[in-house]
């Protein structure tokens, strides 16, 4: 058995006095880091979604700023019974942080953090993500305000 998902999500950012941070998300019952994302709902742009997804996943709010790109690959989804292999396709945004609490995320996410934007990429587990906050790093306003904590 075999489906399509088409999902949005977005890189977070902020700029701090020791530059650009971004968030990732630590999927519940999943050791690894990943960016928020989610299904699109019928009826909903790809923008709501990220948007959406940005704030159940990570607690935070923010503004689209632009595209970043669109990602495919497939999994298992072996607790399906029987497993279906997804065919996935995420369109991710660059979204500027304008506030929320990471600790009003919903529980599909165990952890969220805030990484300077190379350690980010370092840590995500994807290598098809770590590509997208590649370049989201380039995307990001160069003039972008200062953000103080949060």
């Amino acid at each position: 058995m075999s489906r399509r998902e088409i999902s949005a999500g977005c890189v977070i950012y902020r700029r701090t006095e020791h530059g650009t941070e971004v968030v990732l998300v630590k999927p519940a019952g999943r050791d690894a880091w990943a960016l928020p994302k989610g299904l699109i709902e019928p009826g909903e742009a790809p923008e709501e979604a990220a948007l959406r997804e940005a704030t159940e996943e990570s607690g935070l709010l923010g503004q689209i700023i632009a595209r970043i790109d669109t990602i495919k690959y497939v999994y298992t989804a072996a607790w399906e019974d029987p497993p279906a292999r997804v065919f996935k396709i995420v369109t991710f945004y660059l979204m500027r942080w304008t506030g929320g609490d990471t600790r009003r995320h919903d529980r599909e996410t165990e952890q969220v953090a805030w990484f300077p934007i190379a350690e980010a990429i370092s840590r995500a587990s994807y290598r098809t993500e770590r590509e997208i906050l590649r370049k989201a790093e380039s995307l990001v306003p160069a003039s972008a305000d200062l953000t103080r904590g949060m």
